[in-house]
């Protein structure tokens, strides 16, 4: 990576993928704000940790004007409740998921917005997910939380044009962190994924597939029949 970027702010930075990206941008001289709830969770030597729930509007706003030489801003945090749509208890996962993860990139982009166009522009990366595409029933909220989300980057690439500011979309399948413990398949590094991301991103690409899964199931949805219809009622 070159110096395209200098100065990156990171959500989710305490572990995962949001430590990858942290440890990666550290290790390529750009200066990092490593934001977690709790910063104490934050391991890394050499970034500067951040307070910050992405549902607190007043958290956000304080990290904002804590950060204000910032021209990458990796939207990262997120969550999942492994919840159906139709079972007890999905209304309220719906609802803590769309919380961190549809309204919380688009508070911090909305609070880092001002601060990228003053610092020339810079670029977001919005962390979604090839199930942004397709859903199954233990993710289906999930799924439904990381579509707005790639909505809601598609728009915010649109309105920050105009200032400069380089919107990403970063698709990908599961990967080797806590979220995907519990599945057996094969899993991405989060390291790859990094390099990938922002090899892509320093290139001036709008949208990641950093896998064999996020570019399969992209290039799928012009089927006839696209892979979120599921398989065919017998």
């Amino acid at each position: 990576m070159s110096k395209k970027y200098s100065v990156a702010f990171v959500t989710g930075a305490n572990r995962g993928l949001g430590a990858a990206f942290a440890a990666a941008l550290r290790d390529n001289g750009v200066k990092v704000y490593a934001a977690a709830r709790d910063p104490a969770s934050i391991k890394l030597s050499g970034v500067i940790p951040i307070r910050l729930d992405v549902t607190n509007a007043e958290e956000i706003a304080a990290a904002a004007r804590a950060s204000e030489d910032v021209d990458l801003v990796i939207n990262n945090a997120g969550i999942s409740k492994g919840s159906a749509l139709l079972t007890p208890g999905a209304i309220e996962a719906a609802r803590a998921e769309l919380e961190t993860n549809f309204f919380g990139p688009l508070l911090v982009s909305r609070a880092f917005a001002p601060v990228l166009a003053r610092n020339g522009g810079g670029a977001i990366v919005n962390v979604l997910s090839a199930l942004s595409w397709i859903t199954f029933p233990t993710v289906a909220t999930y799924s439904a939380s990381k579509s707005a989300a790639w909505s809601l980057t598609n728009g915010l690439r649109n309105e920050l044009r105009a200032q400069g500011t380089q919107v990403a979309a970063l698709h990908v399948g599961y990967m080797d962190t806590d979220m995907a413990a519990h599945v057996s398949g094969p899993k991405s590094r989060p390291e790859d994924v990094v390099r990938y991301t922002l090899a892509a991103l320093e290139a001036g690409e709008e949208e990641v597939l950093a896998d064999e899964v996020s570019r399969g199931l992209k290039q799928g949805l012009s089927a006839e029949r696209g892979p979120y219809l599921g398989a065919p009622a017998r």
